[in-house]
């Protein structure tokens, strides 16, 4: 693919950028996944039967372990978080930086955050009457509005020191609530579903239902996305408003951004993988060692991304990712107001029926997102985001 690139001095320190290109491309390449891209690799194995090692592998990837460990689908959402982070000193920091006060934005921060408490109820339950019971509290953008709210709140009113102190605060306090408690009639450091201490606050405080329920049965066990939880979550939006701050100093060059970002993604990566010993990596319960991996994960992704893009200057390739990104939340939410297995259908079932048995899958699958970013390229050209 033909690539632009414009003339930048890579050596130069940044004149304090109002917005990162790579940072809205990234977020762009982590919500294609969730768009419908991961389908085509499952697509992929199945056409083999599932005698292709490779498309397997790749397959089970694009899927949540069951309870500890890390598969690359568990990026996707830490990564969001992270991303939100690393925005915030480039619009909390600016608004801050003009004038306004603190409490005012305080203020702006906590309504964003409330906004995506209430879309991830909408997202969660839809909009009908129904008993609490029925409803499920936790939710994906409920957790990033928690999570990126106190983390906006701890940037306003701390120094960047602190700020790191906060960050190893959260994970190292939740290790040792997790090791040294347990649900009534377990083992302390018990980290099973039913035995873990996160679960068992969230089983006993939330109204509604929790995600998953003990098996064979229809009884509360466990959220990924519960209220207990959110605490080291709080951590990995904290990361990313270090990350955001790093890339926003004007007495440091981009190159040097980018080289710290990869040597503390490095090192974070390590520091995971020898925590995991201990506590082990476990989206569900956003394990400390799960944030320093998905840290360090989301620190290469960010330094990889900034420097092709910001210090490079090749931008061209990005502008896929780009129009997905600008209108991220808008298209993670569309799913539950458009129907687009039926617009795929509608406009593309012919080709699908041209390529046949097995591979037809795949291409449905490609065509799929495909009308989903036809559909954000238009809004893009109109000028049209959801902001919250």
């Amino acid at each position: 693919m033909a690539q632009t690139k414009t003339a930048q001095a890579s050596d130069d320190f940044d004149s304090a950028p109002t917005r990162l290109y790579s940072l809205d491309a990234l977020r762009g390449f982590d919500m294609f996944w969730i768009m419908g891209a991961e389908e085509i690799f499952h697509g992929m194995a199945e056409a083999m039967h599932g005698q292709s090692a490779f498309w397997n592998v790749l397959s089970l990837q694009f899927t949540h372990p069951d309870w500890n460990g890390f598969h690359a689908y568990d990026m996707i959402f830490p990564l969001f978080l992270f991303m939100a982070g690393v925005s915030t000193p480039f619009s909390v920091g600016r608004e801050l930086e003009k004038g306004k006060s603190r409490g005012q934005l305080v203020w702006r921060v906590v309504k964003r955050g409330l906004i995506l408490v209430l879309l991830g109820l909408v997202a969660n339950n839809g909009l009908k009457i129904q008993p609490i019971a029925d409803i499920r509290f936790p939710s994906v953008l409920g957790r990033i509005g928690i999570a990126y709210m106190l983390a906006n709140i701890i940037f306003l009113y701390a120094k960047e020191l602190w700020q790191m102190i906060w960050f190893w605060v959260f994970i190292i306090g939740y290790y040792l609530l997790l090791k040294f408690t347990s649900a009534p009639g377990f083992h302390p450091g018990d980290l099973t579903p039913q035995g873990n201490f996160a679960s068992y606050v969230d089983r006993t405080i939330l109204p509604g239902h929790l995600y998953v329920p003990y098996p064979g049965t229809k009884i509360n066990m466990h959220d990924p996305e519960g209220l207990f939880s959110t605490i080291p979550a709080i951590s990995t939006g904290l990361l990313g408003i270090l990350a955001g701050s790093l890339l926003k100093r004007k007495d440091t060059t981009q190159k040097t951004k980018a080289l710290r970002m990869v040597m503390f993604g490095v090192v974070f990566i390590i520091l995971a993988l020898i925590w995991n010993l201990d506590f082990p990596i476990n989206k569900n319960l956003w394990s400390s060692s799960f944030v320093l991996l998905v840290g360090g994960i989301s620190l290469l992704l960010m330094s990889l991304f900034y420097y092709v893009i910001d210090v490079l200057g090749y931008k061209k390739w990005a502008f896929f990712f780009k129009v997905v990104g600008m209108n991220s939340i808008l298209i993670y939410l569309s799913g539950h107001f458009i129907k687009w297995g039926y617009t795929n259908t509608g406009f593309f079932q012919w080709l699908g029926q041209l390529v046949g048995d097995p591979y037809n899958v795949v291409v449905m699958a490609i065509t799929f997102v495909l009308v989903k970013w036809l559909f954000l390229y238009y809004l893009y050209e109109k000028k049209t985001f959801l902001r919250v």
